[in-house]
């Protein structure tokens, strides 16, 4: 497992590697400014911010999905294992074992869950024994699946559907996952259920993860490394136990501060968050 108290970079290989990178929608709205961020071989890396940071719009740079919304990434590169990837085809990338799991849990309705699992499966070409190997390795990591497994998606709970998506990444055996927030709309108990089996699938399956989420406070207990964005830049970035104790971590994202529980509206939290941006 990585070693949280060092950085990513000085442990093992760099897979991911995002430097300085621009990206605009519609030619003229300036998105992301400069972002830069490393994801290392075997960690599971932390893209945390409120809504509208560029979270996501930094995943879909990585996976390529930005010219469906009239975005591209006009400065800066982004490559995987040392090749340049944010101007090949989307397919390419999967190719490479890079599997994006978008945010909104997208599965396929009408299809049951297993069904859906095995569309993971769909570019594979090592055989029907070895994917079902994967498959019940899927629901040995997510029992609630197996048990919902002839059931259409479109009818099971959003945690199903989350793990559902998760799941059939898996099936695809990726190297790296891209994870747009997966707590979002999830019971806290779900939450951590998810995140728990993330940090398993890491460390039993070797997989990668850059993971975009708001609840700072998991994401942190999980993630070995995390970068904050503020408005489309990143503002700070460290070992997670690090980015946990820090006073303007704690204040801006896990609500607390030295003297306690304080508000974000709070006059001295917009003096010292005006500060940490200049």
């Amino acid at each position: 497992m990585l070693d949280t108290g060092q950085t990513p970079e000085a442990q093992v290989e760099t897979l991911l590697e995002i430097s300085n990178i621009e990206v605009i929608y519609n030619h003229v709205i300036l998105v992301l400014k400069g972002v830069s961020l490393k994801v290392p071989k075997g960690g599971i890396i932390a893209l945390l911010g409120g809504n509208g940071a560029g979270k996501t719009t930094t995943l879909k740079a990585v996976s390529n999905l930005l010219h469906s919304e009239r975005g591209e990434v006009t400065k800066g590169s982004i490559r995987y294992r040392g090749a340049v990837v944010h101007n090949t085809d989307p397919a390419d990338l999967v190719k490479r074992g890079v599997i994006q799991v978008m945010e909104g849990r997208h599965c396929f309705e009408h299809l049951t869950v297993e069904e859906n699992l095995l569309t993971g499966a769909y570019t594979r070409r090592d055989g029907k024994a070895a994917i079902q190997s994967d498959l019940e390795m899927v629901y040995d990591y997510f029992p609630r699946l197996k048990e919902r497994r002839k059931s259409q998606a479109g009818y099971t709970s959003g945690g199903e559907q989350q793990m559902c998506a998760i799941g059939r990444a898996l099936m695809s055996r990726p190297e790296t996952i891209l994870l747009d927030e997966p707590s979002m709309g999830l019971a806290p108990q779900l939450v951590e259920q998810i995140f728990g089996i993330v940090k398993s699938v890491n460390e039993n399956e070797g997989v990668t993860f850059l993971l975009a989420e708001q609840n700072t406070n998991v994401a942190l207990r999980f993630a070995h490394y995390g970068y904050i964005l503020e408005s489309g830049r990143v503002v700070m970035d460290g070992p997670a136990a690090e980015l946990r104790e820090n006073p303007d971590v704690k204040e801006f994202y896990l609500g607390m501060s030295d003297e306690g529980r304080k508000s974000f509206r709070d006059v001295r939290s917009y003096r010292r968050r005006k500060r940490w941006l200049s």
